[in-house]
């Protein structure tokens, strides 16, 4: 790659190709060329700068979302990835949970695996920013959901901003639970400032504090720090992260537990559906 800054049109066009593969998770190439309008080996060229920054990775003609320093990947996309291990970490996450609790949820698609356990762990109220959760417990039985509202952000399902920072702090719950983008020598990390505003409210909010995080997170970078580690009653990892990291978060004071190595599905509430 040339070290020649990019012009403001190959910016803008490189930041609708970010845009478009955020939103749908993966995509064919050629189906890009066509939305984009530019030619194949200009596309070609725009996806090699945009895998170079860690932004998208290409595989067989087509190119599919990554997470970064600056950009998290779309919902929809999070969803699908690593199924089994946000089953194992869920599992153990509702084994904390207890009937007539108040707990709060955030915009981690791990929520919407820990979301369909949750009914049997009524009676509940559950407080969440995103979609995701909300819609898998909108018609469930015994849970009381109050769904924060404010600022949409389509790529993360989910609310931000001053209403939603508002509504968290005049909360106050049992539990917060929530997931990171990143866990760099037992801190915390996410890429976007204005979700990281949301989860340090929700921590603020809660009386315990726990964290799920797959063993993909310690491989991973983010911009912004959340919390570190030992800011939790609780870190929960699945069974392949490896015991180094957890020696990582053990030494810094953290309470680690590992998932279970598990593969049983998690069943879906009745009538309740992703958004």
């Amino acid at each position: 790659m040339s070290g020649r800054r990019p012009s403001g049109k190959q910016q803008d066009r490189r930041r609708k190709i970010t845009e478009l593969v955020m939103a749908e998770g993966t995509l064919r190439i050629d189906d890009l060329v066509e939305t984009v309008g530019a030619s194949a080996m200009t596309v070609y060229r725009d996806l090699a700068d945009l895998e170079s920054q860690g932004l998208v990775h290409r595989n067989r003609g087509y190119v599919s979302a990554a997470s970064s320093l600056l950009y998290e990947a779309a919902s929809e996309y999070r969803l699908q990835q690593n199924e089994v291990e946000k089953e194992e970490i869920a599992r153990a996450a509702a084994e904390l949970v207890e009937p007539g609790q108040a707990l709060v949820l955030d915009d981690s698609t791990t929520g919407v695996y820990l979301a369909r356990l949750l009914p049997e762990r009524a009676p509940l109220t559950v407080v969440t920013n995103y979609r995701g959760v909300f819609g898998e417990l909108a018609a469930a039985p015994g849970i009381s959901l109050i769904c924060v509202g404010g600022d949409y952000l389509s790529w993360a399902d989910a609310f931000v901003g001053g209403m939603a920072l508002d509504a968290l702090r005049n909360l106050r719950v049992d539990l917060a639970i929530m997931s990171v983008s990143a866990v760099t020598d037992g801190i915390c990390c996410y890429p976007q400032q204005e979700m990281v505003q949301i989860k340090k409210a929700m921590l603020a909010s809660a009386r315990r504090r726990v964290l799920y995080v797959d063993h993909t997170k310690f491989r991973r970078r983010a911009l912004h720090v959340v919390a570190a580690v030992e800011d939790f009653d609780v870190v929960i990892v699945d069974s392949q992260t490896a015991q180094a990291d957890v020696e990582v978060l053990r030494d810094r004071g953290a309470r680690v537990e590992q998932a279970e190595n598990t593969r049983s599905a998690v069943p879906s509430t009745d009538g309740a559906g992703r958004a």
